[in-house]
């Protein structure tokens, strides 16, 4: 699956911004790790990630059954809201990972493709003729959700606040580095395998790892450097 597409991955041009040089180098060498990886590594990441998509399966089921119709209205046809509205949007260096993992030769192809082209529009980069290009978001995409949109569903049902906070909650269990996490685990799994990365936050932001110094957890791994 990876050695298929790596042979087909082009250098990105000279003239994108910094911020797609960066996405592209992560996605780039995710990929190449990947394809160094055995199958049984590959196996192990993903059933690591059962619980996480199980998650974002609930996630994505609240977004749609609740704010499909409203997000549409604001977003895509008058576009009044902040979603998707800026090319440089926050993403985790596990949010490549498991993009890639379940992801298509084709899908990453599509991803580099739009990377390696100057984006001279006002949309996220990702934001193609049909939505995301990625198979699943960045948790911080995903999780989104503008002022306008909030308020005008949070305040039609206060249930609908309480099932919010708990998705919300049940994130931190995956990126929230006060006790063991997901997105932690597999930046060391990379870095282990001689990956470095800007995006590598839980090993890089001096507030994760302050988090983690405080909860006993710091890493031995040191802090990595692109």
């Amino acid at each position: 699956m990876f050695r298929s597409w790596a042979r087909r991955r082009m250098q990105p041009l000279n003239a994108i911004s910094s911020y797609q040089q960066e996405q592209y180098d992560a996605v780039s060498m995710v990929t190449e790790h990947l394809q160094a990886f055995s199958t049984d590594a590959v196996e192990a990441l993903r059933t690591r990630c059962v619980e996480y998509r199980a998650f974002r399966n609930d996630v994505d089921i609240f977004l749609r059954t609740f704010f499909s119709e409203t997000c549409t209205q604001k977003c895509y046809r008058n576009r009044l809201s902040a979603c998707c509205q800026k090319e440089g949007i926050i993403t985790f260096f596990a949010d490549v990972v498991i993009n890639a993992l379940f992801s298509s030769p084709d899908d990453l192809d599509a991803i580099l493709s739009v990377l390696r082209v100057p984006n001279t529009g006002s949309k996220c980069v990702y934001l193609g003729a049909n939505g995301c290009l990625w198979r699943i978001k960045p948790i911080g995409c995903e999780m989104f959700l503008c002022d306008a949109a909030a308020a005008s569903v949070f305040s039609r049902n206060p249930e609908i606040t309480v099932q919010w906070e708990s998705l919300k909650a049940l994130k931190q269990d995956f990126t929230w580095p006060d006790h063991p996490v997901l997105f932690d685990a597999i930046e060391e799994t990379f870095m282990v395998s001689g990956c470095s990365s800007s995006l590598m936050y839980f090993h890089n932001s001096p507030g994760l790892l302050r988090v983690k110094k405080q909860a006993g957890l710091l890493s031995i791994t040191a802090p990595c450097r692109p």
